[in-house]
């Protein structure tokens, strides 16, 4: 996929954040539904109960990794069943996490952390791009979280941010939910 930065090198820094609005508010998705979609997402986490009996944040308090993978798998499908046909979880592991289906190239990679402000690569970032099932560069949300345990009943969402994340250079517009 092309950079929407691509042809910018003399792009000055203290322009990235105004050009990276730009890219943003171009962008299909609506900024203001995604941090919508977001708390919607973790408010259902915030309700389930496992076993019938077993509430998430009062019995059972899940690894960050855990919620990581439940807002993973709820916000696409939350923007599916908002948009059916337009937008879907991925189905192969070529696709990025939340397809764009009249332009898979605006599609969205999901990544969370419980870092109060930032959010880690895995190790697959490191490889070589040929070894790679998916690029690099592309369209992100990332979602940071409080984790749950024993003294905290009740995490929030800290940030949630949307962009691109370039190979080469880290562009995004941050969103804080109110």
């Amino acid at each position: 996929m092309s950079s929407p930065y691509h042809g910018l090198h003399g792009l000055r820094q203290s322009q990235w954040q105004a050009k990276t609005r730009e890219v943003a508010v171009a962008h299909p998705l609506d900024m203001t539904e995604v941090v919508e979609v977001v708390l919607l997402c973790w408010r259902s986490i915030l309700r389930t109960k496992i076993g019938g009996k077993a509430q998430i944040g009062v019995h059972v308090f899940p690894r960050p990794q855990i919620t990581g993978t439940f807002l993973h798998e709820l916000i696409p499908l939350e923007f599916g069943e908002r948009y059916p046909g337009t937008w879907r979880r991925e189905e192969t592991s070529d696709e990025n996490d939340m397809v764009y289906v009249p332009v898979p190239t605006k599609s969205v990679e999901i990544k969370t952390s419980s870092s109060v402000g930032r959010i880690f690569g895995n190790r697959s970032s490191a490889q070589p791009a040929n070894s790679r099932k998916k690029g690099r560069s592309g369209y992100y949300l990332t979602v940071n979280f409080e984790k749950f345990d024993k003294s905290n009943h009740d995490p929030q969402v800290t940030k949630v941010h949307f962009g691109w994340l370039d190979r080469r250079r880290r562009l995004d517009c941050s969103e804080r939910p109110d």
